[in-house]
This record gives structure tokens, C-alpha cells and sequence, in this order.
């Protein structure tokens, strides 16, 4: 017999956490919990403020439909719903069925705040190659430049990640690139999305030979993934992009072009993000997923992160808005 909840959860955020123009203070999101017997699958559905369109309010209501048409035996086309709810569902569904392998990759690509003293401790427990990952194009290009040189000067077996949001103009990129030694640039993983445009970001990667990475388009409608000059991953965030199904065609297009493809965080609990780590695992093995965010929480929701000593919120604890 099926049966399925549907839970509301507000986690604490660490103080520090800004989201383009908004402080987030809380996390807000939904779990679902889907039953078939024995089996039981949970998924997060947690759309993003400011970079998912749904609000949780609209996922909500998404999610209580889809969950009623499956309860019903209906058909689903996941990726006709929002993304979040789409991403949530199918993993709940992917882990009722037992087709989520329990192995996790959980090494995460450290985000840097800026002290390379804290970036050497964390790259001192990573092993194999040292990642970190460098948020630009919140302060002045020149700057960014200046930051991430130092990194590649001090630390000479680091690669970097930087992330810049389609935050340039092509003169700033062209700014950033100046202050980077050119020696130094081969060593930058990738930049994702350095320019407002595709077209701009792709005559960054030829004019400067620093290596991009397609985020914010792999969303954008239409996107293929296609072999360009300069372009050497696509980020692929599931609560932005939809369901699991999706994300995975999306890793196997890139892997056949020979492209990276990592799985990213979109500042989910731990329970969504265990689960993030078990996909990297299982179907892009040989990248580091960008998951360094459990340490933007106060607390982790039903599944622990390995090594993490944040307290545990349970899903007992938390109100059930929806059940059948």
C-alpha cells in the first residue's frame, strides 16, 4: 500500500550567509516521504530564494499534486513540475526503488572565505588533488585578480574553482584575467559563467586560455551540452535543474565530450546533500562535487554529514503539512 508525508523544516543559518542582495537567515524547505510496503524514499525539495523562480509556497502545492497523482498510479512527468520539486521526487522515488548506491563522494572542493592559512588546513586533509573553490565578482575584479594570484603563488600544487555568477562585464573580466600571471592560469580548473552573456564568457576563455564552465546555462531554456572552445565543465545543480533523470543525461552528454561534470549544492540540509554526494559517487566518479556547504548551517536535517558535529534535527520533530 502506498502512502506518503509530506514535512516542513526551518533550519538556522550561519549569520554570514548572503544571497546576492538578501541575508539568509534560515533555511525553509519540504521533505517528502513516500511509502510502498516495506520501502520507504525521502527527498528535499528546498527551491533556493532569489535563483529558483518557484517560491515554496508554489513547490508546496506542486508537490502535494505530483505526490496525489502518484498515489493514484498515475503516470508522472517529473520534469513538468518546478525543478525543486522535480529533483525532490525523483530522488524519493530513486530511493524507493533502491537504485541510489549508498556510497558517497564527500570530499568537497572547500569554499574559500579569504585566509590561506584556513584553506591550507582544509587542503592538508584532502587527499589526492588539492581543489578549493573562490566566490569572484562580488568585489572589484582587480582584487579577485590579486586573491586568487596569491593562492597559486603560496599553495603551488592548488587548483582553483572560481565562481563569478555572470557577475562582468567583459572590461572587468578582461581586469581580473590582467592581475592572474598567465603561468598561473592553466591551474584554474575553471571559471563558471565570468560574463553577462554565454557569448561574452566564451571570448573571455579564447582571449585569455582560462578554462570556463557552464552554470547558470545549463539552466537557461534550450540548453544542449556542446563541445566550445574554452569551455571544460558544465555545474549541474539538481534543486535548479530538475529531476534526477535529467541530471544524469546531462553528466553522460558531458562525459561523452569529454567535459567535467559536477554536482553542485544549492544550499541544501544534509539530507539532500548526502544524497548529492551518493550521485556524484555513482555517476561522476572521478570530479569533486561542489558540496562545501553544511558548514553554512546550525543544524543538519535526518541524515548525518560524515564528520560533522552540527546537531540533528529529526524528521519526527518537524511538522506534517501534507499526508495520505
Amino acid at each position: 500500500m502506498k502512502t506518503a508525508k509530506i514535512y516542513q523544516y526551518q533550519l538556522p543559518m550561519d549569520s554570514g550567509v548572503i544571497l546576492r542582495e538578501q541575508r539568509l537567515q534560515q533555511r525553509d524547505g519540504l521533505v517528502i516521504e513516500l511509502s510502498d510496503g516495506t520501502r520507504f524514499g525521502k527527498g528535499e525539495i528546498s527551491p533556493l530564494p532569489e535563483f529558483n523562480q518557484e517560491t515554496l509556497e508554489q513547490a508546496r502545492e506542486d508537490l502535494q499534486s505530483v505526490t496525489q497523482a502518484w498515489l493514484n498510479g498515475e503516470e508522472l512527468d517529473l520534469d513538468a513540475n518546478c525543478p525543486s520539486v522535480a529533483f525532490g521526487f525523483s530522488m524519493a522515488l530513486l530511493e524507493l526503488e533502491g537504485g541510489l548506491p549508498q556510497e558517497g563522494n564527500y570530499q568537497a572542493a572547500p569554499l574559500c572565505s579569504g585566509d590561506p592559512d584556513d584553506l591550507v588546513v582544509k587542503l592538508n586533509e584532502m587527499s589526492g588533488r588539492k581543489i578549493a573553490k573562490i566566490k569572484v565578482g562580488l568585489y572589484e575584479a582587480i582584487r579577485d585578480g590579486m586573491v586568487v594570484n596569491m593562492f597559486l603563488e603560496l599553495i603551488p600544487d592548488l587548483s582553483l574553482r572560481l565562481d563569478a555568477n555572470r557577475g562582468w562585464t567583459p572590461k572587468k573580466a578582461e581586469q581580473f584575467a590582467n592581475y592572474v600571471n598567465p603561468q598561473f592560469r592553466s591551474r584554474i580548473e575553471f571559471l563558471e559563467e565570468p560574463c553577462q552573456t554565454p557569448e561574452e564568457s566564451l571570448e573571455f576563455a579564447k582571449a585569455t586560455g582560462i578554462a570556463i564552465a557552464w552554470d547558470e546555462t545549463v539552466r537557461d531554456d534550450g540548453f544542449e551540452v556542446t563541445a566550445q572552445e574554452g569551455v571544460k565543465a558544465i555545474v549541474i545543480k539538481p534543486t535548479m535543474v530538475g529531476s534526477v533523470a535529467k541530471c544524469i543525461e546531462l553528466i553522460e552528454q558531458a562525459h561523452q565530450l569529454g567535459m567535467q561534470a559536477v554536482i553542485s549544492s544549492s544550499i541544501e540540509s544534509s539530507l539532500a546533500l548526502t544524497q548529492l554526494a551518493r550521485l556524484a559517487a555513482w555517476k561522476a566518479p572521478d570530479t569533486i562535487p561542489g558540496l562545501d556547504t553544511i558548514d553554512l548551517f546550525k543544524a543538519q536535517l535526518d541524515t548525518a554529514w560524515p564528520n560533522c558535529s552540527l546537531p540533528m534535527t529529526t524528521l519526527s520533530e518537524l511538522n506534517v503539512v501534507w499526508e495520505n
